[in-house]
């Protein structure tokens, strides 16, 4: 295919997946600023600039919006997943250890897309939200994994089941959201700092 006719192919797609994405920072900042039953597709419409008409040209409901915004943050999770298990030479203790830094520096980096998609799970249609859920049982399996791996090497305290200890982590890495206010870069990684060192302690029976 001739150059000039490829670009001309690639440029729509790029356009369009720029607009998807800028449809769903705008829902995004909506949602957490109004919360979303009290949001509204023209408010979604009125942030990004646009007629409500032209929104409904990539939704169908409001709802098509929030999955959106779910659809975006799991890609992001999945990444810092995928980085973590790529970690060379470190134990199952310290890849738990990054995995809790690089989950708290994210959602605190992104507290808006978070507070929703810890939130606002519920209002998502049964089909949606059996989705969310397959998806962070992937997580839940991979760190309880990890827990089961340090405690049979004698690296974490054996006395609570895995899966507990797990819930655990996911609570302390989880509820920033609803505290944390924002501020530099600096305060967020004091933040993540704060809670490795809990759950590392907590985890190698350092309490």
């Amino acid at each position: 295919m001739p150059r000039t006719a490829a670009r001309a192919q690639a440029e729509p797609a790029r356009s369009s997946r720029k607009r998807d994405q800028e449809v769903v920072v705008a829902a995004a900042k909506v949602f957490y600023e109004r919360g979303y039953a009290n949001a509204t597709v023209q408010a979604v419409a009125d942030e990004l600039g646009i007629l409500k008409g032209s929104l409904y040209h990539y939704i169908d409901t409001k709802e098509d919006l929030l999955f959106w915004v779910f659809e975006d943050v799991h890609a992001d999770v999945e990444r810092l997943l995928e980085k973590v298990s790529a970690a060379e030479d470190i134990d199952a203790l310290e890849r738990i250890a990054l995995y809790v830094r690089l989950q708290v520096s994210h959602n605190l980096r992104d507290l808006q897309r978070m507070a929703i998609y810890y939130h606002e799970l519920d209002r998502l249609g049964p089909e949606r939200r059996a989705s969310v859920v397959k998806w962070r049982r992937v997580h839940d399996r991979y760190l309880t994994g990890l827990i089961e791996e340090a405690q049979k090497a004698g690296l974490a305290d054996d006395g609570m089941p895995a899966a507990m200890v797990a819930n655990c982590v996911f609570a302390t890495i989880i509820w920033p959201y609803r505290w944390y206010r924002g501020g530099s870069g600096r305060q967020a990684d004091d933040v993540a700092d704060a809670c490795v060192a809990y759950i590392m302690r907590g985890i190698s029976g350092g309490f």
